[in-house]
Protein backbone atom coordinates (compact mmCIF):
# COMPACT_ATOMS: atom_id res chain seq x y z
CA UNK A 1 0.00 0.00 0.00
CA UNK A 2 1.79 3.58 -0.91
CA UNK A 3 2.11 5.77 1.33
CA UNK A 4 -0.19 8.74 2.10
CA UNK A 5 0.64 12.23 0.27
CA UNK A 6 2.12 14.89 2.23
CA UNK A 7 -0.18 17.95 2.31
CA UNK A 8 2.15 21.16 1.92
CA UNK A 9 0.66 22.61 5.51
CA UNK A 10 1.90 19.17 7.18
CA UNK A 11 5.11 19.92 5.36
CA UNK A 12 5.67 23.24 6.76
CA UNK A 13 4.38 22.44 10.39
CA UNK A 14 7.47 19.72 10.20
CA UNK A 15 9.85 22.61 9.17
CA UNK A 16 8.69 25.80 10.66
CA UNK A 17 9.94 24.54 14.46
CA UNK A 18 13.95 24.25 13.00
CA UNK A 19 13.53 27.25 11.03
CA UNK A 20 14.87 29.63 14.09
CA UNK A 21 18.03 27.18 14.37
CA UNK A 22 18.75 27.32 10.80
CA UNK A 23 18.72 31.26 10.70
CA UNK A 24 21.56 30.92 13.66
CA UNK A 25 18.42 32.49 16.05
CA UNK A 26 18.26 29.78 18.41
CA UNK A 27 20.04 26.77 19.69
CA UNK A 28 19.57 23.06 17.91
CA UNK A 29 16.04 21.80 18.02
CA UNK A 30 15.46 18.60 19.70
CA UNK A 31 16.22 15.32 17.70
CA UNK A 32 12.96 14.07 17.18
CA UNK A 33 11.85 17.79 15.66
CA UNK A 34 14.97 17.86 13.70
CA UNK A 35 14.04 14.12 12.29
CA UNK A 36 10.67 15.00 11.68
CA UNK A 37 11.99 17.91 9.48
CA UNK A 38 14.38 16.47 7.54
CA UNK A 39 12.32 13.24 6.94
CA UNK A 40 9.10 15.10 6.16
CA UNK A 41 10.86 17.32 3.52
CA UNK A 42 12.92 14.32 1.95
CA UNK A 43 9.52 12.05 1.80
CA UNK A 44 7.32 15.40 0.18
CA UNK A 45 10.29 15.68 -2.19
CA UNK A 46 10.31 12.70 -3.21
CA UNK A 47 6.04 12.34 -3.84
CA UNK A 48 6.83 15.30 -5.95
CA UNK A 49 9.83 13.46 -7.89
CA UNK A 50 8.33 9.17 -8.08
CA UNK A 51 11.76 7.75 -9.23
CA UNK A 52 14.00 5.48 -8.00
CA UNK A 53 17.13 6.60 -10.35
CA UNK A 54 18.88 9.09 -7.12
CA UNK A 55 19.23 8.18 -3.47
CA UNK A 56 18.78 11.28 -1.31
CA UNK A 57 20.70 10.67 1.98
CA UNK A 58 20.35 12.86 5.15
CA UNK A 59 22.21 10.78 7.28
CA UNK A 60 20.92 9.41 10.19
CA UNK A 61 17.48 10.59 9.54
CA UNK A 62 16.59 9.39 6.04
CA UNK A 63 17.21 8.30 3.01
CA UNK A 64 15.00 8.07 0.03
CA UNK A 65 14.75 7.57 -3.77
CA UNK A 66 13.58 9.82 -6.34
CA UNK A 67 14.00 11.31 -10.03
CA UNK A 68 12.46 9.33 -12.75
CA UNK A 69 15.04 7.30 -14.88
CA UNK A 70 16.76 3.90 -14.74
CA UNK A 71 15.66 1.93 -11.81
CA UNK A 72 18.26 1.38 -9.00
CA UNK A 73 17.72 -2.03 -7.43
CA UNK A 74 20.83 -2.95 -5.31
CA UNK A 75 23.99 -1.86 -4.57
CA UNK A 76 25.22 1.20 -4.09
CA UNK A 77 22.81 3.42 -6.64
CA UNK A 78 24.96 4.96 -9.31
CA UNK A 79 23.24 8.56 -8.66
CA UNK A 80 23.34 9.83 -4.95
CA UNK A 81 22.91 13.41 -2.82
CA UNK A 82 23.96 13.06 0.75
CA UNK A 83 24.54 16.08 2.62
CA UNK A 84 23.33 16.80 6.47
CA UNK A 85 20.59 17.65 7.97
CA UNK A 86 20.75 21.36 8.23
CA UNK A 87 22.53 21.79 5.00
CA UNK A 88 19.14 20.29 3.55
CA UNK A 89 17.17 22.00 5.70
CA UNK A 90 18.42 25.24 4.28
CA UNK A 91 18.35 24.04 0.65
CA UNK A 92 14.61 22.87 0.92
CA UNK A 93 13.53 26.31 2.57
CA UNK A 94 15.14 28.18 -0.30
CA UNK A 95 18.23 29.85 2.19
CA UNK A 96 21.20 28.52 0.23
CA UNK A 97 21.15 27.57 -3.38
CA UNK A 98 22.06 24.12 -4.96
CA UNK A 99 25.04 25.36 -6.97
CA UNK A 100 26.90 26.99 -3.10
CA UNK A 101 26.09 23.70 -1.26
CA UNK A 102 27.52 22.06 -3.95
CA UNK A 103 30.31 23.56 -4.91
CA UNK A 104 31.70 24.37 -1.37
CA UNK A 105 31.07 20.71 -0.01
CA UNK A 106 28.19 20.88 2.01
CA UNK A 107 26.43 18.27 -0.34
CA UNK A 108 27.89 15.58 -2.11
CA UNK A 109 26.49 14.39 -5.02
CA UNK A 110 27.41 11.87 -7.53
CA UNK A 111 26.18 10.37 -11.02
CA UNK A 112 24.52 12.23 -13.86
CA UNK A 113 21.03 12.24 -12.41
CA UNK A 114 22.14 13.75 -9.17
CA UNK A 115 21.27 16.51 -9.63
CA UNK A 116 18.54 18.22 -7.14
CA UNK A 117 18.96 22.20 -8.05
CA UNK A 118 15.48 22.04 -10.61
CA UNK A 119 13.63 20.52 -7.60
CA UNK A 120 14.90 23.33 -4.64
CA UNK A 121 13.62 24.69 -3.22
CA UNK A 122 10.65 23.18 -2.05
CA UNK A 123 7.78 25.25 -3.09
CA UNK A 124 5.24 25.27 0.27
CA UNK A 125 8.71 26.39 2.15
CA UNK A 126 8.99 29.43 0.18
CA UNK A 127 8.61 32.35 2.32
CA UNK A 128 6.21 34.78 0.99
CA UNK A 129 8.21 37.78 -0.48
Amino acid sequence: MPAQPIPADELRAAVDPVRAWLAGEAGPPPRPVLGAAVKTSARWLAQQVPGRSVELRVPPHVAVQLVPGPRHTRGTPPNVVETDAATWLRLAAGELAWEDAVADGRVHASGSRADLGQYLPLPPLRRAS
